[in-house]
C-alpha cells in the first residue's frame, strides 16, 4: 500500500508556539491538505471527559424510541437542525440511502441581526437535558478549534491570517451525531448499502471527534481505500469542496466512506460526531486568483456558500 500523508499535528504548536513552531505548523497542515486532504489534531479543545460525555448522551439520544425521535424530526428544515431518520440521506449519485440516522445541531447567532430562514432555532430535547448542554458546549469548542485551523490555513495560502473570520463568526457550520444503526439481517438488505457511501464533504472543513468504531477509509491517488484511525483524544480534520473551489483544487477533497463492519460485528452499533465548518451563505466560493495559473485553469464557476449548499442538500437527498 502506497505511503498515505496524514500527519499527527498539535494545534498549540500553532496558537501558542513560536514563530518557528507556527510555520512548521502551517506547512505541514498546507502540505497534508494538498497532498491528501486529512490529517489528525492534538491538543484541540476538547478533553476527554468531555468526549465521554458527548458519546454517552449521543448513544442516550439514539437509543430513544422511534417514535419520541420522530417527533423531532423537520423535514422542512431539510436535516439542518433536529433528528433525520433512517433511509433519508445518500451519496452524491449514490442510488440507496446509507445506513443511519443523525441529529443536527447549528449556530446560535450572537450580536447580529438574522432570518429564522437561514438560522432556524435549535431543536430541544425535552427528554434529555444533558444532550442540549454537552451538544452546545461541543459544538463551541470544535467551532473555535476550526477558526484557528482556518488561520493556519490562511498562512499557508499567503492571506491575512483573519481571511475567513468574517465569513465564519455566526456562520452556517453544523454539529452531527451519527448512529450507523445495527445490521440485524445481512442478507436483507442492498447490495450496496453502506454506513456511508463514497462522497466529498460540502463544507470549508470537517472536525471529527473520534468514532466509537473503525470503518472510516480515504481514497487516495492510487484509487485505494486507506483506514483512517484518530489516536486517542485527536480529532481527524479534513478539507471539504468549499475550500476546495475557493483554491481552485489546490487543497484537496478527499473522497472517504464509512464501510460496513465484518459479518460478526454487523449486530454492533457504530457512533461518530463530525463537526462541519460552514462560512455564511453569502460568502463567494470564488477561486483565489492567487490560485489561478496558466498551469492551473479556473476550474469552478463562481458560486456562494449559500448556492453550492443548497445544490448539494438536494443531490444528496435532503432537500426536495
Amino acid at each position: 500500500m502506497a505511503l498515505v500523508n496524514i500527519p499527527r499535528l498539535d494545534l498549540l504548536q500553532y496558537t501558542e508556539g513560536s514563530a518557528e513552531q507556527r510555520q512548521q505548523f502551517i506547512q505541514d497542515i498546507g502540505k497534508a491538505f494538498n497532498e491528501t486532504g486529512f490529517v489528525t489534531i492534538a491538543n484541540h479543545g476538547l478533553n476527554q471527559g468531555l468526549i465521554d460525555e458527548l458519546y454517552d448522551v449521543v448513544k442516550s439520544f439514539f437509543s430513544l424510541p422511534d417514535a419520541v425521535k420522530r417527533k423531532y424530526e423537520y423535514p422542512e428544515l431539510a436535516g439542518q437542525r433536529g433528528y433525520t431518520s433512517k433511509g433519508k440521506e445518500k451519496a452524491k449519485d449514490a442510488k440507496t440511502p446509507d445506513l443511519k440516522e443523525f441529529w443536527q445541531r447549528g449556530q446560535t447567532i450572537v450580536g447580529e441581526e438574522y432570518s429564522k430562514a437561514d438560522f432556524p432555532d435549535n431543536i430541544v430535547v425535552e427528554e434529555l437535558p444533558r444532550f442540549n448542554q454537552v451538544t452546545a458546549e461541543v459544538y463551541s469548542r470544535l467551532e473555535h478549534a476550526g477558526r484557528d485551523i482556518l488561520k493556519a490555513i490562511a498562512a499557508y495560502l499567503e492571506l491575512e491570517e483573519d481571511y475567513f473570520e468574517p465569513f465564519v463568526i455566526n456562520g452556517n457550520s453544523i454539529l452531527r451525531a451519527i448512529h450507523y444503526f445495527p445490521i440485524e439481517n445481512p442478507e436483507n438488505i442492498s447490495p450496496d448499502a453502506v454506513r456511508a457511501g463514497a462522497h466529498e464533504d460540502i463544507n470549508l472543513i470537517t472536525l471529527l471527534i473520534g468514532a466509537s468504531a473503525d470503518g472510516l477509509e480515504v481514497l487516495t491517488k492510487e484509487g485505494n481505500w486507506f483506514p483512517i484511525k484518530a489516536k486517542g483524544e485527536d480529532i481527524v480534520v479534513n478539507v471539504g469542496d468549499m475550500l476546495q473551489r475557493l483554491t481552485n483544487n489546490k487543497l484537496k477533497s478527499t473522497t472517504h466512506r464509512v464501510v460496513n463492519p465484518p459479518r460478526d460485528l454487523m449486530t454492533t452499533s457504530r457512533f461518530s460526531v463530525p463537526f462541519f465548518l460552514h462560512p455564511k451563505s453569502s460568502m463567494s466560493l470564488a477561486s483565489l486568483d492567487s490560485c489561478i495559473s496558466h498551469a492551473y485553469p479556473k476550474a469552478y464557476e463562481d458560486y456562494t456558500a449559500g448556492q453550492y449548499l443548497d445544490e448539494r442538500l438536494r443531490e444528496i437527498g435532503l432537500k426536495m
